[in-house]
């Protein structure tokens, strides 16, 4: 196939473009790499299926001429990390709206199939968890920054389902916490991230809070097949899928996990949310995913145990790091 991916110079949507090419898509890239990293993507630059395009997801017509003959989109632009959100919230709600509303407007003019990614942040503070696709999402005051990138992320999908009413053929992906080689080491989008990086440098592993809020790590690969499954799967169109691992795991586990596992000194310290964040921020107590619909529609399952994906990881990071 045409391939699109947006962000395709990211942490997942580089991973995403290694399994498209391996598969022979031909793959065009559009990333203004302010997140994305050209190191993530040189590998490809000299394959004769691969194609990038430098510029904005929020211009439109930087969008038409990357969507030129494309079958697929596979839409993962967008502004993350919740520490970028809450210093620049202003910029995340233009690049996820604006860009998603640019890519779902083009694609439907030209009649090709979206993927758009988004996120486990849109349940919230919800506490009926496991997460269902269609349960109720729960957030606090719009005076917290933090829920800016849920809300954003929540009018892209509310555009995706509309241009799907009107015959835009798209699928919705929630991402649960993906991990595995390429994650910025300085950790703005991913605990893994920095906690690899403290523990290997060794600086102490900073647990925001008590560290009994908990979240479903799930390896990239697994990301990656969810997100493709979901792309190309016929009864996939219209709905919403979480993707992401079903186990539960707290942050001070993950902390000394990857502890025990790099061999490091490092002690694990505790701080507050407002010393890290400010004193205006809330975070989400657990996160979770139902899986019974990826199962049961896509055939998706996670299938890379924690302890074996934060080996690959953390081998990436050691080279990474140069240590």
């Amino acid at each position: 196939m045409k391939v699109l991916v947006t962000g395709g110079a990211g942490y997942i949507g580089s991973h995403l473009v290694d399994r498209l090419l391996a598969t022979g898509d031909q793959v065009t890239v559009l990333d203004d790499f302010s997140l994305g990293k050209r190191e993530n993507i040189e590998h490809n630059l000299a394959h004769p299926s691969f194609h990038l395009v430098e510029g904005s997801v929020t211009d439109p017509a930087t969008v038409a001429g990357a969507m030129d003959r494309s079958e697929l989109v596979y839409h993962l632009a967008a502004r993350v990390g919740i520490r970028y959100i809450v210093d620049d919230p202003l910029r995340g709600i233009f690049t996820n709206v604006a860009g998603t509303e640019a890519v779902l407007k083009e694609a439907h003019k030209r009649g090709v199939r979206v993927l758009f990614a988004s996120t486990s942040e849109i349940y919230g503070k919800s506490q009926a968890v496991p997460f269902k696709e269609d349960g109720d999402r729960l957030l606090g005051p719009t005076s917290v920054a933090r829920w800016s990138y849920s809300t954003a992320k929540a009018i892209d999908e509310h555009l995706a389902l509309a241009y799907a009413s009107e015959g835009l053929h798209i699928t919705i992906v929630r991402y649960f916490n993906s991990y595995g080689p390429r994650l910025d080491p300085i950790g703005y989008g991913s605990v893994v991230a920095k906690f690899f990086t403290q523990a290997l440098r060794g600086q102490p592993l900073t647990v925001h809070g008590d560290g009994k809020q908990s979240r479903s790590f799930t390896f990239v690969d697994d990301t990656v097949q969810g997100t493709i499954l979901a792309a190309t799967h016929v009864d996939a169109q219209g709905q919403v899928f979480n993707v992401g691992c079903g186990r539960e795991t707290t942050i001070l586990e993950l902390a000394h996990m990857i502890k025990s596992l790099t061999g490091s000194a490092s002690p694990i310290t505790h701080i507050t949310y407002s010393d890290y964040f400010g004193a205006n921020f809330e975070d989400i107590p657990r996160r979770v995913p139902d899986v019974d619909k990826a199962r049961r529609i896509l055939d998706f399952e996670a299938k890379v145990p924690l302890e074996d994906g934060l080996r690959v990881t953390e081998a990436w990071m050691r080279r990474k790091l140069g240590g």
